[in-house]
């Protein structure tokens, strides 16, 4: 390539990254565009998993796994530990080539502004496929959702896109992955508002609708939508019908926050095996393989099984046991190391969970009324509000399953009262509680990452004037009279800090005339009150605040030597800044 056409290239990207950050209507575009290649991503991975299904189990290539009526016990039990070998072992190189770990569109859009790898990402796709295409009891949709938020996260760093921006097309990537997933645009764009940009706003309404519906068209024209939801008519709802269904919310938030406690128990009791990491897979593959002896609705998200069991005339017996089957095969797929996702698990479990519901209602309110089908629409939006999060993106899942606004409103008031008991009980959803044992403390998709950058280090003043804890009173004065500087940090021999000398206080301490006063350290404050480099601005002004203090030291952590001061007015207008600068972000502000 001539020097003339690569500098006539770099004059043509930089025009598009100029227009990409200086016009609303281009973002949209980018949308589209990054909309279209999630739906791709979508239809790819969806094939090599229909495809490995054919060839594993022997299926019919149009039967879904979950739905076949058998399967060969030799082949769970030869491909579950075998793909389970496969995820331990790109694991174990992973670690070997000191690879960093993956991040996940929730947790970049938090704490990185929206920058994730691609490298990563294409791994942790690699092992969601590896692991639904060996059966394993997990979906697809977390695959979906990395690939396609990387996608977006690579077009946006190469268009050079402000934070916000960035943050937003994430979201698009995300979104339009769960929209191309389940052929319903409405519940993609919601999953990017609320779970992985963390907020509503008609600012970021264009290019996350344009992306979701661009994506689920995509994937339509490629292979339909693989994860798509037919429910029969409802019957209208009544008020009283509403209050069961708050009440099936509530055990759907129950069982969920036992489902996630669970997952935590059971990563302990592989761990306690003392196999290593990449063997754990291996042993959760053999215990999924023992699952499917009583049904092949253990294998894979359980698409199909939903569509089995729907309509299908199963008693309370049958459908506790598939539950806690299909639950526990779930957590046992995760916590022994599989990829994947619980967003059509927990739908799967909803369902039946709500079906089970159904019965019980029936047997103690005969005369309700009430809809099965609406309480297994209920159970499904429930318990992955529980698990997943997202009470608006649940129903509409529901509504565009079923295209009535009457059941969706039910369905609504119930994932309400299921996130507001999540929520008050728990606090986290699935992901953030993986990230929450790892050492995070994020809740969902807000951008916290910024207040995180903002650390003392940033906003304090290097190299504070220092005296020698020991200086008499009368030589401090000479050293800093009145007006030279307003706080000086006391220290002793080795650098310690002491504490701080309001230079006006030491000038207003009366001396005779041959006295020196004694050391200056009799005078200092807040010698036990120090602030350090990485604390972030907010709980540096919660110390501020305990301590009743204008100004602090600034210490290292471990020596305890002085490397600066701070003010608590300063830090407070920094800290309001940044906040006003980020809701502008979220709410399209200039």
């Amino acid at each position: 390539m001539s020097v003339e056409v690569s500098n006539r290239l770099r004059g043509v990207a930089a025009r598009l990254r100029a227009v990409a950050r200086s016009n609303e209507l281009s973002l949209v575009v980018v949308a589209v565009v990054v909309g279209v290649l999630a739906g791709f991503s979508v239809a790819a991975m969806t094939e090599l998993v229909d495809l490995a299904h054919v060839a594993i189990y022997g299926i019919p290539f149009d039967v879904r796994l979950s739905a076949a009526a058998r399967v060969a016990p030799l082949a769970a039990f030869t491909a579950l530990p075998l793909g389970g070998l496969a995820v331990g072992l790109i694991d174990r190189w992973r670690r070997a080539r000191k690879l960093p770990r993956a991040v996940d569109p929730i947790e970049a859009n938090a704490l990185r502004g929206g920058r994730m790898a691609m490298g990563e990402s294409l791994i942790v796709c690699a092992q969601t496929v590896i692991s639904n295409g060996s059966g394993a009891s997990v979906g697809l949709e977390s695959g979906y959702a990395q690939i396609g938020a990387a996608i977006a996260s690579r077009v946006g760093l190469a268009l050079r896109l402000r934070r916000q921006d960035l943050r937003i097309l994430v979201g698009c990537g995300a979104g339009g992955a769960i929209a191309a997933a389940f052929g319903a645009p409405l519940t993609g764009a919601f999953y990017a508002s609320e779970l992985i940009i963390g907020a509503y706003s008609l600012a970021n309404a264009g290019p996350i609708f344009a992306a979701a519906l661009a994506a689920t068209l995509t994937t339509k024209a490629l292979l339909g939508a693989p994860y798509v939801i037919v429910a029969p008519p409802v019957a209208p709802l009544a008020l009283g019908h509403h209050l069961v269904l708050v009440a099936l919310g509530l055990i759907s938030a129950a069982l969920g926050v036992g489902a996630m406690r669970a997952a935590a128990l059971l990563e302990r009791g592989f761990a306690a095996t003392r196999a290593p990491p990449w063997a754990r897979p291996v042993l959760g593959g053999l215990l999924l393989a023992a699952m499917t002896l009583y049904t092949p609705q253990m294998l894979g998200a359980g698409h199909g099984a939903v569509g089995l069991d729907f309509s299908a005339e199963l008693s309370a017996a049958t459908l506790a046991t598939l539950l806690a089957l299909k639950l526990s095969a779930s957590l046992v797929s995760l916590a022994s190391g599989f990829r994947g996702g619980l967003f059509f698990a927990s739908l799967f479990a909803g369902a039946l969970l709500g079906k089970l519901y159904a019965l019980g209602v029936d047997a103690v309110l005969p005369g309700l009324g009430l809809d099965p089908t609406a309480c297994i629409m209920a159970g499904m939006a429930t318990l992955s509000v529980a698990v997943v999060g997202g009470p608006l993106t649940m129903t509409f899942l529901v509504l565009e399953s079923t295209g009535d606004l009457g059941v969706a409103g039910g369905v609504l008031a119930a994932s309400i009262a299921t996130s507001l008991a999540v929520r008050a009980t728990f606090g986290y959803s699935f992901t953030t509680w993986r990230l929450h044992l790892r050492g995070e403390s994020i809740r969902g998709g807000e951008d916290v990452g910024w207040l995180r950058d903002l650390t003392v280090a940033r906003l304090m003043v290097r190299a504070p004037p220092t005296i020698p804890a020991e200086t008499p009173l009368r030589d401090f004065r000479a050293a800093y009279p009145l007006g030279s500087a307003h706080v000086v940090v006391a220290v002793d021999e080795a650098g310690h800090y002491r504490g701080l000398v309001l230079v006006p206080e030491a000038h207003a301490v009366p001396l005779e005339e041959n006295e020196d006063g004694g050391p200056v350290s009799a005078v200092a404050r807040l010698a036990e009150t120090t602030l350090h480099p990485d604390v972030d601005v907010r709980s540096a002004l919660a110390i501020f605040d305990a301590a009743e203090a204008d100004t602090l030291a600034v210490t290292e952590r471990d020596t305890g030597h002085v490397v600066g001061l701070l003010g608590e007015t300063f830090a407070a207008r920094r800290y309001a800044q940044e906040t006003d600068r980020a809701a502008k972000g979220v709410l399209g502000g200039g």
